[in-house]
């Protein structure tokens, strides 16, 4: 069984960060390994009085920890992390690396064209330091340009715009880009995927509802896929087919968060075949 250290915050009510990575690539048949960057009362997606503690100063304790107890991991995942905690995180990836351990970064900074809330206008630029020797990146539009140091273009784009952010993104040093929120027609939404040699497309319906949490059960599910041995693609049109059920079978009045749990049986399922 492969050994994965997922590192993010734990947002400990609605869905998302490592609520979501955690029983999803479990269930993906995964050693889950967590590392919270941070815990927060709940996500900061229509919440109030959250509560926010910093974990940071406890990464290099738990790292020496590790090492003396020979602890290694066979992949890294990391998604919400802190412009303090990219030092510690690059560290903790060379010192309890099992060879050829696999990088998986979610860039998660911003959506809907904003940087989120607490990030300096900077941090997009030093986020660069995890894409950099990173297997996979998975940005979104906004995160995509952030990287970049452009202003994000949600709209009225055409085919060449997503491959100038591929090739741009991939000359940051990641050996696979995963662009996710990608549109060329209303009534569609999908992923662009670039290898440094082929772009390649994939599309689903586009759902009348989105939902916090999304890209989290994205990015777990590619995650946990691609540990199980799936291709970039297979990985890939998984976890947008796992991210539409999702979404279709969350309840109208559930607004907090993605009712994921829901088709985690179909994961599985189609994992085994």
């Amino acid at each position: 069984m492969k050994k994965l250290l997922t590192i993010q915050d734990i947002s400990c009510y609605g869905q998302c960060s490592l609520t979501v990575a955690l029983p999803i690539i479990s269930a993906c048949g995964i050693e889950t390994v967590v590392l919270p960057s941070a815990v927060l009362s709940a996500h900061t997606g229509g919440f109030k009085n959250i509560t926010f503690r910093d974990l940071t100063d406890d990464m290099p304790a738990i790292m020496k920890s590790w090492l003396d107890n020979g602890i290694c991991f066979d992949a890294f995942y990391t998604g919400y992390v802190c412009e303090k905690q990219i030092n510690p995180i690059l560290e903790i990836m060379k010192s309890c690396a099992q060879p050829g351990a696999l990088r998986i970064v979610d860039p998660v900074m911003g959506d809907d064209g904003l940087l989120y809330a607490g990030f300096e206008e900077d941090f997009p630029m030093k986020l660069r330091r995890l894409c950099d020797g990173a297997d996979f990146i998975l940005p979104n539009l906004t995160e995509a340009a952030l990287l970049l140091g452009q202003k994000p273009r949600l709209e009225n784009y055409g085919q060449d715009y997503i491959e100038e952010l591929l090739h741009n993104l991939h000359s940051l040093g990641a050996a696979n880009v995963i662009l996710t929120g990608v549109s060329f027609e209303p009534d569609k939404l999908g992923v662009a995927i670039y290898n440094g040699q082929e772009i390649h497309y994939r599309f689903n319906q586009r759902l009348s509802r989105s939902s916090p949490g999304t890209g989290d059960v994205f990015a777990s599910v590619f995650t946990g896929a691609i540990l199980r041995g799936k291709n970039i693609l297979e990985a890939t049109s998984l976890a947008a087919d796992i991210v539409c059920l999702s979404l279709q079978q969350t309840p109208s009045d559930h607004w907090y968060g993605v009712s994921f749990e829901l088709a985690l049986p179909t994961l599985v399922s189609r994992l085994q075949s």
